[in-house]
C-alpha cells in the first residue's frame, strides 16, 4: 500500500494535477467565504478587481508559452536554447509592468470611487503579476521531466496562501487584503519557478539583461502575434459576461453570477493541466508519424469528453440544492445560471487539445480566428439576452460563444475539416494516414 502511494505521488499527472487542483479550489473556497461573509456586493467587488487582473496574463504573455518551448526543444545548441528563454522571460517582464500599470490606472478612471479603498491591494496585485513571466521556466523544466519538486512546492505555497486569505477574511481585513496576499503569492511562484530552474542548470547564466537578444525576441513575436492576440480574445470571451454584468444590471448580480459560475469553472484545471502535461508527447508524436499523432490525439479527446459530460451531468442535477447550501439563499437566482453554465465545460476541456493541435500543425491564425469570433459573439450575445433573461442571459451568452469558439469553428475550415475527418477514421476502418493533409 506504501509503495502504491509513493507511486501515485510520483505520477506526472497526480503532480501537476495536486497542485492545480488546490489552488482552484482554494480560489473557490475563498469565493464562497466572502458571499457568506460579505453578501453579493462584496463578491461582485471581489470578482471584478480579480476579473481585471486576469486580463493582465494574455496581455503580458505574448503567446510566448508553448513557442518558446518549441524553438528552445529545437535550437542547434543548449546557449542558444538558454537565449531564446532568457529573451522571451524579459520581454514578458518588461510588457507585463507597462500593461499592469495602464490596468492600474484604467481601473482607477473606470471604478474611481469603488476602487479607492482597495488601491494599495490592487497595485500589489497587479505588480504580482509580473511575475507571471517565469512560468516559461517552469514549462521547460516539465518537459524536461523535472516537474514533481517545483508542482509541490507550488502546492505547499497555495495552502500557504490560503491560510494567510483566510486569516484575513477571519480579522475582518476585507478583500483589500486578499488582493495583497494573491499578488504576494503570485511574486512567491515566480521566484520558485526561477530558483529550481536554477537548481538544475547550474552552468547556466543569471537572468540579466544582458541575455536579452533583439532578433530572438522579433522571431519568437513574429511567430507567436497570432497566439497572443487570440489569448488576449480568450479572456474577453470568458470573462466579458461579468464585467457586461455589472455594467447592465449592477454588482449584486455579478457577485451570484460569479459565485455560482466559479463552481463550473473549478473544473477547468484538469483540462488546462492535463493539456501541459500531454503536449510534449503530441509534440513528439506529431514529429514521428502522423497516424500515431492522430490516434493518441483521438485517445485523449476521448477522455476529456467523458470526464467533462459526467461533471456536467452530475451538476447539472445537483444544482438547485447545492447553490443555496454552498452560498446561501441570497444566491438561488444563480441556480439556473449554473445549470445553464456547467455544459460550457464540455466544450472547454476539448478545446485545450485543440489548442495544442493547432499550435503542433501551425494553425495559430486559426485560433485567433476562433477566439475573436467568440469574443463578438459572446458581447453580442450578452448584449441582446441579459436585458431579455438577466443573469441567465449571459449563461447562455456564454455556451453558445464557447460551443463555438472551442469546437463548432473546425467545421469553417476546410483544413480542420479534413483533419477531423482524419481523426475519425484512423485505425477505426483500416485507414492510415502517413502525412498530414493540408
Amino acid at each position: 500500500m506504501v509503495k502504491f502511494l509513493v507511486k501515485v505521488a510520483k505520477a506526472k499527472a497526480v503532480a501537476l494535477l495536486g497542485e492545480r487542483i488546490v489552488k482552484l479550489a482554494a480560489g473557490a473556497l475563498i469565493t464562497i467565504i466572502v458571499a457568506r461573509m460579505l453578501g453579493p456586493e462584496a463578491t461582485g467587488y471581489y470578482s471584478i478587481v480579480m476579473t481585471w487582473s486576469a486580463f493582465l496574463a494574455p496581455l503580458a504573455n505574448l503567446g510566448l508559452n508553448n513557442q518558446v518551448q518549441k524553438s528552445v526543444q529545437h535550437a542547434v545548441n543548449a546557449h542558444t536554447g538558454q537565449l531564446i528563454l532568457f529573451t522571451a522571460t524579459w520581454m514578458r517582464l518588461v510588457v507585463g509592468f507597462v500593461f499592469a500599470a495602464l490596468m492600474f490606472i484604467g481601473f482607477s478612471w473606470y471604478l474611481p470611487a469603488e476602487f479607492e479603498p482597495y488601491q494599495l491591494g490592487a497595485a500589489v496585485l497587479f505588480v504580482g503579476q509580473l511575475f507571471n513571466a517565469f512560468i516559461l521556466f517552469e514549462y521547460h523544466q516539465n518537459y524536461l521531466g523535472h516537474f514533481r519538486t517545483l508542482a509541490y512546492s507550488k502546492l505547499g505555497l497555495g495552502v500557504l496562501g490560503l491560510i494567510a486569505k483566510l486569516a484575513a477574511l477571519w480579522y475582518g481585513l476585507g478583500i483589500g487584503a486578499l488582493f495583497w496576499i494573491v499578488g504576494l503569492e503570485f511574486a512567491a511562484v515566480g521566484v520558485l519557478q526561477y530558483q529550481i530552474y536554477k537548481g538544475h542548470n547550474k552552468e547556466s547564466g543569471r537572468l540579466t539583461p544582458a541575455w536579452f537578444n533583439w532578433q530572438q525576441g522579433k522571431e519568437l513575436l513574429r511567430r507567436s502575434s497570432w497566439l497572443w492576440v487570440s489569448g488576449i480574445l480568450s479572456v474577453v470571451y470568458l470573462r466579458i459576461d461579468l464585467i457586461m454584468i455589472e455594467r447592465m444590471i449592477d454588482i449584486e448580480a455579478a457577485g451570484v453570477y460569479t459565485a455560482v459560475s466559479r463552481i463550473s469553472e473549478l473544473w477547468y484545471v484538469i483540462p488546462a493541466t492535463l493539456a501541459v502535461r500531454y503536449y510534449p508527447e503530441l509534440l513528439k508524436s506529431h514529429q514521428v508519424s502522423w497516424s500515431g499523432y492522430l490516434l493518441l490525439l483521438r485517445r485523449y479527446t476521448s477522455y476529456f469528453f467523458a470526464m467533462a459530460l459526467a461533471i456536467a451531468v452530475v451538476i447539472f442535477i445537483v444544482a438547485p440544492p447545492l447553490v443555496p447550501l454552498i452560498f446561501g439563499e441570497e444566491f438561488k437566482a444563480g441556480i439556473s445560471v449554473l445549470q445553464i453554465h456547467i455544459w460550457a465545460g464540455v466544450f472547454i476541456f476539448i478545446r485545450y487539445l485543440i489548442g495544442q493541435h493547432l499550435i503542433i500543425t501551425g494553425q495559430e491564425p486559426l485560433s485567433l480566428a476562433s477566439h475573436g469570433i467568440g469574443a463578438v459573439l459572446n458581447v453580442l450575445l450578452n448584449w441582446w439576452l441579459i436585458p431579455i433573461m438577466g443573469i441567465d442571459g449571459a449563461a447562455w451568452a456564454t455556451l453558445i460563444s464557447y460551443a463555438y469558439a472551442s469546437f463548432f469553428f473546425l467545421f469553417f475550415s476546410g483544413r480542420t475539416r479534413r483533419q477531423l475527418w482524419q481523426l475519425i477514421k484512423v485505425k477505426t476502418s483500416g485507414v492510415v494516414v502517413d502525412k498530414e493533409t493540408v
